[in-house]
């Protein structure tokens, strides 16, 4: 659930929550609890300073969500899932600056959800091009032809659906033929973002090392 990206040839969860440390806009830069058909806006929420929260982990402090935070996560990923699976991207977390950040292509009855489930929590919501559901769509279709692009020399090695909505992108080792071939395949409408990835390698197992008598 909280990952954005996968192998190919393995089972896929769209619409991933996303953990990040602290990069996007500023809470100040999103009109505050003005819920529109399109548009970027925020909780009413966001107007309070709420303190980082840390936890100790192999002696550094590492970012943790507060457990309102989560809970309101979970509410809107459950619901988006579920009651708006034709609006909901995904979702991810800015641990240093207390919020989540929601992608969904605009929905007035969405934002509405997102508000009541949000409670007092800090959620900002932004504009999305696709939702989990259509990514999910192409995804699976892609991935069904794995062996067809194989055959053609187009070595895929990753198709993730970004949590984002922007696209479904797919991890290749031969960049310029996919980019030429597979649009050709599924149209130029086919939401496909490309990127260059090696093969995959699996880790290698550790040595068992003999307990000294």
């Amino acid at each position: 659930m909280y990952r954005a990206r996968f192998l190919a040839g393995l089972a896929a969860t769209v619409g991933a929550i996303l953990m990040i440390a602290g990069c996007g806009d500023q809470p100040e830069d999103q009109p505050v609890d003005r819920p529109g058909l399109t548009g970027g806006w925020s909780t009413a929420g966001c107007e309070f300073h709420r303190r980082a929260e840390h936890v100790p982990v192999a002696g550094l402090l590492m970012p943790a969500t507060p457990a309102k935070l989560e809970a309101a996560m979970d509410r809107i990923d459950r619901g988006g899932r579920t009651e708006f699976a034709d609006s909901y991207a995904g979702l991810e977390v800015d641990q240093q600056r207390v919020r989540a950040i929601v992608y969904r292509v605009p929905s007035a009855a969405f934002d509405q959800f997102i508000r009541r489930a949000a409670e007092d929590a800090c959620i900002v919501v932004r504009d999305a091009d696709h939702s989990a559901t259509d990514l999910a769509f192409w995804h699976d279709r892609v991935l069904a032809d794995i062996q067809f692009w194989s055959h053609r020399g187009i070595r895929l090695v990753s198709i993730g659906a970004r949590h984002d909505g922007t696209g479904l992108e797919i991890g290749t080792r031969d960049l310029d033929r996919a980019r030429l071939e597979l649009p050709a395949r599924y149209g130029a409408r086919a939401p496909l973002l490309f990127i260059e990835e090696g093969p995959v390698h699996p880790l290698r197992s550790p040595t068992a090392k003999p307990h000294p008598n």
